[in-house]
C-alpha cells in the first residue's frame, strides 16, 4: 500500500497550546517594557529540568565531550629532539599539524579537506537516517547551554523558580544569585577559551607563561574572544544561535525525507487531545491530555505536536516529560518518541510501519564516505618520508664555461618528514653525463647530504653538461633524490641556448 503524507491533515494546536508558557514570558517582558516596535522582543525560555532515559543520555555525553576537549591538550606522545610532546597539537610556529603519530605539512592540506569532507558526508549519513542527532547531542552550542543552564538552575532553581526570581523586585537575594550565575558562567567561558588555545601552543609551557604575562599576543586575544562568545552565546543567546546563526537547520532538511527518525509526535495515537480526570474512560478520545509538558521542556520553547520544525534540535526531552506523564496517567510509553512520518502515516491507516534505512539517499552518502575514506586511508598509509621541489635559476638561465660547457643553477628544496636524520643521494637525470656541484664540492655524479628530521633542507645545485650532449635549447629533465630505499623525482628543464649557436 502506497502512503500519501498529507501534512495538512495534522492537528492544528488549539487556541491554548503554549499558552503557559507564553503568557508567563508575555508577563516578564511587559515588566521590562517590551512590546512594540519593528521586530518582537525575544521571548524568554524556561526549560524545565526533566528525568529520563534521553537527559541521562545527554548528561553522559556532556560530561564525555567536555572531558575529551579539556583534557586533549594534555595528553602528551614522546617525539625525537626538539619536536613538540603534545599528542593533538597545530603547531602555526613550526608550520605542523601533530595527531599522535601522524605529522601534516602545509602542504598536505589535501588531508585536511579530506578529513572535512569525511566529517560532512558523516553528518550527512547520520542525519538522513537519524535526524538532527549532532544538534541534540554533540553540537559545542548545545553542549555548552546543557551546561550553563545547569549552573542557571543551580543558583536560581528549576523553571518556576527562575520565573518568579526575574519577575521580582531587586532585592540581595536575587543579586546574589544573578551575580554568582554570570561569574560561573564567565568562569565557564575562560576555562574553554584557555582550553582552545592550548590546542595551539604546548599546554604546559603555555599555561606557565599565561599567568607571568610572557604568553604570546595572540593567547590572550583569543582566550579572551572564546570567553566572550562562550558568555555570549551559551548563556544569553542560546536558542537564537540555533535558529538565526547557525545555516545547518535550513541545510538539514535537503538530507531528511519521509523515513528518517526524528523526535516525532505521534498524532495517530494522541489525537483528539484534552483535559482528562482520573477515572474517565479513554474510548473516543486521544492520549495527549494537552499538559504541556513537552512545551516547558523544550529548550527551544516549541511546541513538537506541531509537526517537524526548524527549531527542533531532536534533544529528545520532550520525549522524557511526556513519558513521565504517560507513566502518571497510566497510559503506554511513547507519545512522543524517535519515528518517521512515513511510520505515524502507516500506522494512521492501521498498517504495521516499514522503517526503511537503506535507500537511495543513505546509499549515496554510504558509498561516498567510504570511497573518501578509503583515499584517505590509502593517502596516509602511503605517504611518502620526503619529497623534492626544484626551483631553476631565471637570470641569468644558463652560463657558458671557459671549457665550453653549459652550466645551469637550480635550488633543491628537500623534505624530510621523518623524525630521524636520513642520508639521502641527488642525481640528475635526462641530459647524458651531466655532473652537480655544490658551493665549495667538487663535480660529481651524485650529490651525497644528510637531511635534518622533520626539516626542510634547501640546497643550491649546478648541474654541468657537455654541448655534445645538449641537442636542443631546453630539454625536460628531473632531479632525483634516493633515500630509505625510495626515490622521489621533481620534474626540471635544463636550458643549453643551442638554438642561439651560430
Amino acid at each position: 500500500m502506497t502512503v500519501v503524507i498529507d501534512r495538512v491533515s495534522k492537528p492544528q494546536p488549539t487556541p491554548t497550546s503554549g499558552s503557559a508558557p507564553v503568557s508567563a514570558a508575555a508577563r516578564l517582558r511587559k515588566k521590562r517594557g517590551g512590546g512594540g516596535g519593528l521586530y518582537s522582543p525575544r521571548t524568554p525560555i524556561y526549560p524545565k529540568l526533566v528525568h529520563g532515559r534521553w537527559r541521562a543520555i545527554k548528561w553522559a555525553l556532556l560530561i564525555v565531550m567536555l572531558t575529551i576537549y579539556y583534557v586533549t591538550p594534555w595528553i602528551r606522545w614522546e617525539r625525537p629532539g626538539a619536536l613538540p610532546d603534545q599528542a593533538i597539537l597545530v603547531d602555526f610556529e613550526g608550520a605542523r599539524f601533530y595527531f599522535f603519530d601522524i605529522q601534516l605539512w602545509p602542504q598536505e592540506v589535501h588531508f585536511i579537506t579530506g578529513l572535512l569532507v569525511i566529517s560532512a558526508l558523516a553528518l550527512f549519513l547520520v542525519t538522513a537516517l537519524f535526524g538532527r542527532l549532532w544538534c541534540g547531542y554533540a553540537c559545542p552550542q548545545t553542549v555548552w547551554t546543557d551546561l550553563f543552564i545547569y549552573v542557571e538552575r543551580a543558583f536560581e532553581g528549576d523553571r518556576n523558580a527562575r520565573m518568579r526570581l526575574d519577575a521580582s523586585p531587586w532585592s540581595f537575594n536575587k543579586i546574589w544569585r544573578k551575580v554568582g550565575k554570570h561569574l560561573t558562567w564567565l568562569a565557564i567561558g575562560f576555562a574553554t577559551g584557555g582550553a582552545w588555545i592550548f590546542y595551539f601552543h604546548d599546554a604546559p609551557t603555555l599555561i606557565r607563561e599565561y599567568w607571568v604575562g610572557q604568553a604570546p599576543a595572540t593567547a590572550y586575544i583569543f582566550s579572551l574572544l572564546l570567553t566572550a562568545t562562550t558568555y555570549v552565546f551559551a548563556g544569553h543567546m542560546r536558542e537564537q544561535v540555533c535558529i538565526y546563526m547557525c545555516p545547518w537547520p535550513r541545510i538539514q532538511g535537503a538530507m531528511l525525507d519521509h523515513h528518517s527518525l526524528q523526535v516525532t509526535y505521534r498524532y495517530d495515537r494522541g489525537e483528539p487531545r484534552g483535559p482528562h480526570k482520573k477515572g474517565q474512560a479513554w474510548e473516543g478520545r486521544g492520549d495527549c491530555i494537552d499538559c504541556h509538558a513537552c512545551v516547558v521542556a523544550c529548550p527551544m520553547g516549541i511546541d513538537i505536536r506541531n509537526g517537524a520544525q526548524l527549531e527542533c534540535i531532536n534533544c529528545a526531552l520532550c520525549i522524557d516529560a511526556c513519558d513521565e506523564i504517560m507513566t502518571r496517567i497510566g497510559r503506554p510509553k511513547g507519545l512522543i518518541g524517535y519515528d518517521t512520518d512515513s511510520a505515524v502515516a502507516e500506522r494512521q491507516c492501521g498498517n504495521t510501519p516499514r522503517y526503511k534505512f537503506v535507500r537511495p539517499r543513505t546509499v549515496y552518502y554510504a558509498v561516498a564516505l567510504v570511497v573518501v575514506s578509503s583515499l584517505m586511508l590509502w593517502g596516509l598509509s602511503h605517504r611518502r618520508p620526503i619529497d623534492m621541489h626544484a626551483l631553476r635559476d631565471r637570470n641569468p638561465t644558463f652560463v657558458r664555461l671557459h671549457d665550453g660547457a653549459i652550466r645551469n643553477g637550480y635550488t633543491l628544496k628537500i623534505a624530510n618528514r621523518s623524525f630521524e636524520p636520513m642520508p639521502v643521494e641527488v642525481r640528475f637525470l635526462g641530459v647524458a653525463g651531466a655532473r652537480l656541484r655544490s658551493p665549495g664540492q667538487p663535480a660529481s655524479d651524485a650529490l651525497r647530504l644528510t637531511l635534518e628530521p622533520n626539516e626542510v633542507t634547501a640546497v643550491r645545485v649546478f648541474v654541468i653538461a657537455q654541448p655534445q650532449a645538449l641537442a636542443a635549447p631546453s630539454l625536460p629533465s628531473a632531479f632525483a633524490v634516493t633515500g630509505q630505499g625510495l626515490t622521489v623525482k621533481a620534474k626540471t628543464t635544463f636550458l643549453s641556448g643551442a638554438a642561439n649557436e651560430l
